[in-house]
């Protein structure tokens, strides 16, 4: 396939917004289309803005901007994107009016043109099996917003052809992001692997555990940014919530992805995060959460007493005394279950390790990927946690996944 010079943006709200920027950015002609009336107009004048806006704050020249917008071309009908080598759709998350969409840009775009969509939760193949060749069409999952987030899913469907997927590749670092090769399954890798960050934090809720404490635990004991609670009211608990409903039938009720109740609750009594000005914290009077402690951390159960060694271990840090005493206590018990759906997604060949990592440090800030926190931790200790937990606890979604347990057994990471 020939190299790409033109690009085509089908959607100008956010996300479409957003790629077509870091298209422009690119030194791509970028094409923009949207049916809705003036969404086309109000799309390019926001990426204008935020062109602006960049250049004052460093992320880009001044020159760099002007040059983006004379990129940018608005497209008053899909015929006007003939020309491009590439097309990225970011239309609703609607199945059929997504295939009707690729089938109408398989009539109208060149036979070589590459196919792209930016969903982040509908099947790659069956959005190609609507299109005209559908080995020309692939995934390009960018991350809200665009122009921050470096990461780019380039997803393989059943049929996409390998220079499909390079092409796509190709583009997506010309823009600079950096893109992970990842075959179609639910979730993709990123959405999928931050699956037990939110559910075994409600998990040990519901356990009795303190949300706060939780979330506590995870930034200063963890080194993450946020904790799975504050992820959650950031992104919204019924928007989350539908994503963990999603995952659940589309698997056909896999017990590691089983939603929570508790964030029914908030849904249904309208707390739905900082949207709403209260989710599982307030957001109407200063800071939500008080400041973390400084230095190391120790978890240690609430009625367990200090005896010498747990002194010894405690010294000079930050005791969080928490009301369970299951294996791996918070901390432990989150990061074996990230541990084990990276192994997992891996095992069933949705990406390779150093993408899995890859992806979760870029799209989350994660302070290392899952991979990387195998190292850390050793698998034997890992599968050990989880068949503890399952033990103990009875449920199926500490079963472990073979890949990891082949790695603890030949002592590999």
């Amino acid at each position: 396939m020939s190299a790409v010079s033109r690009i085509g943006v089908v959607g100008a709200g956010t996300m479409g917004a957003g790629i077509a920027q870091v298209a422009a950015l690119g030194g791509f002609e970028t094409v923009v289309h949207d049916p809705v009336p003036g969404a086309v107009e109000k799309g390019i004048g926001r990426i204008r803005s935020d062109l602006g806006r960049g250049a004052e704050r460093g992320r880009w020249s001044g020159d760099d901007a002007e040059s983006a917008e004379g990129h940018l071309r608005p497209a008053a009908s899909l015929a006007d994107l003939a020309g491009c080598e590439v097309v990225i759709e970011a239309a609703p998350e609607d199945l059929e009016l997504k295939r009707e969409l690729f089938a109408d840009l398989a009539r109208f775009c060149d036979p070589a043109a590459v196919l792209a969509t930016n969903t982040s939760s509908l099947s790659v193949t069956a959005l190609a099996a609507a299109a005209e060749r559908p080995e020309r069409v692939i995934g390009m999952h960018f991350f809200n917003p665009p122009a921050l987030m470096r990461l780019v899913e380039v997803v393989a469907g059943e049929e996409s052809d390998e220079g499909a997927l390079a092409r796509g590749e190709a583009a997506a670092r010309r823009m600079g992001r950096t893109p992970i090769r990842v075959a179609d399954g639910i979730g993709f890798v990123a959405n999928r692997c931050l699956r037990p960050f939110t559910l075994e934090a409600l998990k040990l809720v519901s356990e009795g555990v303190p949300f706060d404490q939780v979330d506590r635990i995870v930034r200063v004991g963890g080194g993450f940014r946020m904790g799975p609670f504050e992820l959650m009211d950031l992104v919204g608990i019924d928007v989350n919530l539908e994503v963990a409903k999603s995952f659940w039938e589309q698997s056909f009720h896999e017990p590691r992805w089983r939603p929570s109740p508790l964030q029914t609750r908030l849904v249904d009594a309208g707390r739905l995060g900082r949207k709403s000005g209260r989710g599982w914290y307030r957001y109407d009077n200063g800071p939500h959460r008080p400041a973390d402690p400084d230095g190391p951390l120790v978890e240690l159960p609430a009625d367990a007493e200090f005896d010498a060694q747990a002194s010894r271990d405690a010294e000079g840090r930050h005791v969080e005394r928490v009301p369970i005493h299951t294996p791996g206590l918070v901390l432990g018990r989150i990061r074996c279950q990230l541990v084990n759906e990276a192994h997992f997604a891996f095992g069933e060949g949705v990406a390779q390790r150093d993408d899995i990592d890859t992806a979760m440090r870029l799209a989350f800030n994660w302070p290392r990927g899952p991979f990387e926190l195998t190292a850390e931790i050793g698998a034997a200790e890992v599968v050990a946690t989880l068949d503890a937990l399952r033990d103990e606890l009875g449920e199926e979604r500490y079963r472990v996944a073979t890949a990891l347990r082949h790695a603890a057994a030949a002592n590999q990471v």
